[in-house]
């Protein structure tokens, strides 16, 4: 009897001992593959000063936690000072183009951890009340960092206003502007589509896209109309560079951010003298939405809005010929000036 107590007692000390080293090699592996799966990696040398010790990931997953906790107001002034972090003025912009994948090259810069993203259109530099407040008002309208981090804010108004240019020159005069853009037609129509929407929603009625885009007066392209204005990319580059040499700016192709996001995000991180951190892991493309979404890490994903990648209407083909024909010779010259050619019919 006391011989089969002490086997029944040696039989389950030896079940508990196999968990505990099956939970103990499970843990370690667990552990082992969170390490090769972290999509990006520590911030390089080359964003922070001298000397500094590096700040890895989760210290920056962290940060952004403590962030969001202080904007809700559940972190104090004491905590975000104790941390090093501030709000600094923007170092790139994106200025534009409207309808050109602005807030997709923002979110998908942001999977960089030395980029923090202002999640809010500011309107500083093209709205008069705003810009009246003073550069300290935008200074705090910026989201906190480290101070090696850059800080990217977006406004596709900037682009195409005219006062724009000269007043962050006035801000900084050494700052990197990023400028997406798509096949002008496909905008202009995409244009249409979002103001269409928003009068559809009101119960309101609308012109079509032909009526609004063709001078009826003259069967001539309108270049009246805002969406058609604004696809005219080298009229509103043209002023920009008279305060801006060309080095300072980078054109995304907006058409291809869509399709192959991987390539075109490596350019703009060369470009803003990060170092290679954006991979293909981070990006995943979503089969019910069409488009692609975005992988921070292991547990958190993100797509964007739903209002994102609306279906456009039909637009007669006489009318989307006339505009290519139209926007051609300003295509030509956007070539030239910048450097780079799109496959724009």
């Amino acid at each position: 009897m006391l011989f089969k107590q002490q086997a029944l007692l040696r039989q389950k000390l030896f079940v508990l001992g196999s968990l505990a080293i099956g939970s103990l090699l499970y843990l370690v592996a667990r552990v082992g593959s969170l390490d090769r799966l972290q999509p990006i990696c520590p911030i390089d040398d080359r964003l922070r000063p001298h000397g500094q010790d590096e700040i890895p990931l989760r210290a920056l997953q962290f940060k952004r936690g403590l962030l969001h906790e202080f904007r809700k107001g559940n972190a104090s002034k004491e905590q975000i000072r104790l941390h090093n972090l501030v709000q600094q003025l923007p170092k790139a912009i994106i200025i534009g183009v409207r309808k050109g994948g602005t807030r997709a090259l923002l979110e998908m810069l942001n999977l960089h951890p030395a980029v923090v993203k202002a999640s809010q259109e500011i309107h500083f530099f093209d709205n008069d009340e705003n810009y009246a407040k003073g550069i300290e008002w935008y200074r705090k309208k910026m989201p906190f960092s480290y101070p090696h981090q850059i800080t990217i804010e977006k406004s596709p108004a900037y682009f195409i206003t005219e006062e724009v240019p000269e007043r962050i020159y006035k801000m900084n005069s050494s700052i990197k502007l990023l400028i997406i853009v798509r096949e002008p037609t496909t905008r202009a129509i995409s244009d249409y589509t979002q103001v269409l929407e928003g009068k559809e929603r009101k119960n309101k009625t609308y012109y079509k896209f032909e009526k609004l885009a063709i001078d009826p007066n003259t069967c001539e392209v309108n270049t009246k109309y805002k969406a058609v204005r604004t696809s005219i990319y080298t009229k509103h580059l043209e002023r920009w560079l008279k305060y801006f040499p060309i080095e300072q700016f980078h054109i995304v192709d907006g058409d291809r951010l869509i399709t192959e996001p991987l390539p075109e995000l490596q350019l703009v991180e060369k470009f803003l003298n990060l170092p290679p951190r954006i991979s293909q892991y981070n990006l995943y493309f979503n089969v019910t939405r069409g488009f692609y979404c975005l992988r921070f890490n292991i547990v958190f994903n993100k797509c964007l809005a739903g209002s994102k990648g609306r279906i456009h209407p039909e637009v007669d083909s006489s009318v989307i010929t006339k505009l290519r024909k139209f926007f051609h010779p300003f295509n030509q010259k956007f070539y030239q000036i910048t450097g780079r050619t799109f496959n724009w019919p």
